[in-house]
């Protein structure tokens, strides 16, 4: 049943009306607050300054009596200030921020901390003048009560560090951070010390190091606070760089060993990344007694009892490993690479029917981590090939690289696809293996993938067709035989989706697939595509890049009847498109066509039809056209194309004289001067064009390579066809003639005796001649003798005249009687005919003598 509803007459009476008015007046209430939040007449006075104040007394002004928001303006441009008037600023400015820094709030305290870091940066004033007017007040906001702004303030301090002399550090700096680092002071000041001493460890000789700042940094390493020996620790890895290898095995490597054995789970992370970062500094005896079982117990706990430190684990595992290779046996070596395994599909037992009964249920903070491992796998999967070795790649790793191409989750695919070409590199020979998971990363679902895998695209497809040992230049696609289909629905998928600049460097990157596909797979699948593409769709970025590809396209195409189509295609659906918008993207294509083709080819196809849009009724086409015509000038070469010079200037005097639009005119008159100031090139070499001139003429050549290329390929296959057609012709009247001659054998055996070994004998003899013949007729032509259809009656070439010859060898070797053939056997085949006869007329001939044979021996069964 359906519900009912009730409607009720709204009532227009005068008692009615008058309680609608009400509540639209309760309705007013809304914006009184908003009338009340304006600033009231004294407000406004209070925060008005007087203009005639110059910048530094404003400031001073604004400093003293004005509100917060202005004294962080005031603060924000100190580096302004800076520049203009530093004496003035110093003197008078600064004091004043100072003072107001006291009090402050957390917003104007960020700001100071910026804008004195710019001013350090900009050197605006000297080193010596910086240190002595700014750093006292870094100093003294270093232990703000909020974190946020203590940390600002010790960036700063950090930088300042690296620019201030020695002594300014050891006595404003390093003589104060003795006191800061004792117990008795605040957490903020102890964590504050170690970092500054991380940064000092870096300025100072090794032997003050060892003096003055070591005996601080065993204390901190032993402070009551996790977080300061958690700090301390992440600080030994600049502090054994600064000291040397020497000190660093002597003081730091127990230090290190001692915070690993730490009751707190994030000192003992800080630990093993620091001992990972400093693999390099330990000598293999320190790796294998000391490091080395560390890294085993650390592998042991992290599935134990620590999963903190798996997370960590599998990010630096790759470095780990390699770092560690010289000392690992065999079984460790395994081990290693057994956990490896492990780690890149932790969480996916239970999805892939690997029920454990200790793994207990996941929880949401589980499965973040375990897609965090799994990434840090994906991330370190180049490392791990380069530790087994590109050669067992296929057998120790293509199952952990399948796996983590197809896992679940999008950051670990992600990673894959970043790597990707890290991986193809070091594969080399073997990178044949991975082409069907390169095809499933095209075909992936998330564009993040896709956008991933786009960015070296160019150079995986060039290694996956050229660098496997299956790959050849006569059967590129043979290696990644679904690459096609992959390519294609990776670019509608883009299409379709809102993230035109992921299309965009799609289309961008698929201009290098001439050199991977073969052309014609290129005219049927891509190139209509990116016609298509630029007049349907509405990104500009998207559409100038699929132009350009399609340009690329344009230029590698063998075949001329398919240049020439897609010419028309792109002079009449864009150049003469009923949309102004098709015909500015016909300008943008001819620019293209000018950076990609030679001067000669845009002249021929392209000067007439972009000069015709100087008549389009859009002004916006018009003004596009007249910023290119000082490229368009720049194509011609005199005297080949004056007449193409004298249409241009009469297209410019029509502008000038008949141009009603201001901005249009505007242009006009000054592309006129540009192009008067042009010079144009001749057909000769100039000094001054030179470079152009090569650049040109050997784009020019391969235009023409291209026509020549495109011609011997006709004529090759219309020779494979003709000598084709032969062979069926021969192998015909062969098998006629088998038949003539198996009735011949039969009636002569009849008359004659002891005729049937000589009839078997000359059906073999007959068999080896047919096989002969059709070896010679199915010979590939040399390239000089592709054009022999088209030879004369009386030729006298000698490239022709031995290619008619080889033929007519093989015919008259197959029709001729039994003494000529064994003549010629035995001469090796060494027969002169005379240049002028033809392929056709030695069939003919032979055939004439055939149906001769034909008639004696009818004449001879009659008798």
């Amino acid at each position: 049943m359906h519900p009912i509803i009730f409607f009720s007459k709204m009532d227009f009476s005068q008692s009615n009306l008058f309680g609608y008015i009400e509540d639209l007046q309760e309705l007013t209430i809304i914006e009184r607050p908003v009338r009340r939040s304006l600033k009231t007449p004294e407000e406004i006075e209070r925060l008005t300054v007087d203009e005639e104040l110059s910048d530094t007394e404003r400031a001073v002004y604004l400093l003293s009596s004005g509100q917060d928001i202005q004294g962080t303006s005031v603060v924000a441009n100190l580096p302004a200030l800076m520049r203009q008037n530093p004496a003035e600023t110093l003197r008078r400015v600064l004091p004043k921020i100072r003072e107001v820094l006291h009090v402050a709030g957390v917003e104007m305290q960020l700001t100071a901390a910026v804008s004195f870091l710019t001013v350090l940066q900009e050197e605006s004033v000297s080193i010596h003048t910086y240190s002595h007017s700014f750093l006292h007040i870094i100093l003294q906001n270093l232990e703000h009560r909020d974190a946020g702004v203590s940390n600002a303030w010790l960036e700063t301090l950090l930088a300042v560090i690296e620019a201030l002399p020695k002594e300014t550090i050891r006595h404003e700096i390093l003589n104060p951070l003795v006191s800061k680092a004792q117990l008795s002071q605040t957490l903020q000041s102890r964590l504050v010390s170690c970092k500054i001493m991380g940064k000092l460890a870096n300025k100072f000789e090794a032997h003050i190091i060892k003096r003055e700042i070591l005996p601080l940094v065993k204390s901190l390493c032993q402070d009551v606070e996790y977080e300061v020996r958690t700090c301390m620790c992440r600080q030994l890895e600049h502090i054994a760089k600064g000291i040397g290898t020497e000190l660093t095995k002597t003081v730091v490597l127990p230090e290190l060993v001692e915070l690993a054995r730490d009751e707190g789970s994030s000192v003992r992370l800080a630990a093993f990344e620091t001992l990972v970062n400093l693999l390099d500094m330990f000598d293999a005896d320190d790796r294998s007694q000391t490091v080395l079982p560390l890294v085993k117990s650390f592998c042991e706990k992290s599935f134990k009892a620590d999963e903190s430190i798996l997370v960590s684990l599998s990010f630096h595992l790759g470095k780990l490993c390699n770092g560690l290779y010289g000392i690992f046996t065999p079984e460790q070596h395994l081990r290693f690479l057994e956990f490896y395994k492990k780690l890149s599909t932790l969480g996916l037992q239970q999805e892939n029917g690997h029920n454990d009964n200790q793994l207990q249920l996941q929880t949401l903070e589980q499965e973040k981590k375990y897609i965090s491992v799994r990434k840090n796998c994906a991330y370190n999967f180049p490392a791990m090939i380069v530790f087994v070795d590109p050669k067992n790649f296929h057998l120790e790793l293509y199952s952990i690289f399948f796996c983590l191409c197809h896992d679940p989750e999008v950051p670990v695919r992600y990673t894959m696809a970043i790597s990707f070409y890290e991986v193809a590199k070091l594969l080399n020979s073997g990178v044949y293996t991975i082409h069907k998971e390169l095809v499933t990363l095209l075909q992936d679902e998330s564009l993040e993938v896709l956008d991933a895998l786009v960015g070296h695209l160019p150079e995986i497809l060039e290694l996956m067709t050229n660098g496997g040992e299956n790959s050849g230049s006569e059967s590129k696609l043979l290696s990644i035989p679904d690459l096609i289909p992959a390519l294609t629905t990776a670019e509608q998928r883009a299409a379709a989706s809102l993230k035109w600049r992921t299309h965009e460097k799609l289309l961008q990157k698929y201009a290098c697939l001439p050199h991977i596909i073969p052309s014609d797979q290129i005219y049927y699948r891509f190139l209509h595509r990116m016609l298509t593409i630029i007049l349907t769709n509405n990104v500009l970025p998207v559409q100038k890049a699929a132009a350009r590809t399609l340009c690329v396209y344009l230029r590698y195409n063998r075949k001329q009847e398919q240049r020439h189509e897609v010419i028309q295609k792109l002079i009449e659906q864009l150049g003469q498109g009923k949309s102004y918008w098709n015909r500015l993207r016909f300008l943008d294509t001819c620019e293209f066509i000018m950076e990609l083709f030679s001067k000669s080819f845009f002249c021929k196809y392209f000067f007439l039809p972009v000069l015709e849009l100087t008549h389009d009724p859009v002004a916006n086409v018009r003004m596009k056209l007249c910023y290119l015509l000082p490229k368009v000038k720049s194509t011609l070469k005199i005297p080949t194309d004056k007449h193409l010079l004298q249409q241009l200037d009469l297209c410019i005097r029509k502008l000038l004289c008949q141009e009603k639009d201001k901005d249009v005119l505007t242009i006009v008159k000054r592309t006129v001067l540009e192009l008067d100031r042009m010079e144009i090139s001749v057909d000769a070499f100039q000094k001054r064009f030179y470079e152009n001139d090569l650049l040109d003429q050997e784009k020019e050549r391969q235009e023409h390579l291209l026509l020549e290329m495109e011609q011997l390929e006709k004529e090759k296959q219309q020779n494979e066809g003709r000598s084709t057609n032969i062979n069926d012709k021969m192998f015909e009247k062969k098998r006629r003639d088998s038949k003539t001659s198996s009735v011949l054998a039969k009636s002569i055996t009849l008359s004659v005796p002891g005729s049937s070994s000589s009839t078997s004998a000359g059906k073999e003899d007959k068999k080896s001649k047919l096989v002969r013949s059709q070896s010679f007729s199915t010979q590939a032509l040399h390239p000089k003798y592709s054009n022999i259809d088209k030879c004369p009656n009386k030729s006298s070439a000698t490239g022709y005249t031995s290619s008619v010859s080889g033929m007519g060898k093989s015919c008259m070797l197959s029709f001729s009687d039994d003494s000529f053939r064994t003549h010629s056997t035995g001469n090796s085949g060494n027969v002169a005919f005379p240049s002028s006869c033809s392929s056709r007329n030695l069939f003919n001939s032979a055939d004439q003598k055939n149906n001769g044979n034909k008639e004696s021996q009818s004449r001879k069964m009659s008798m």
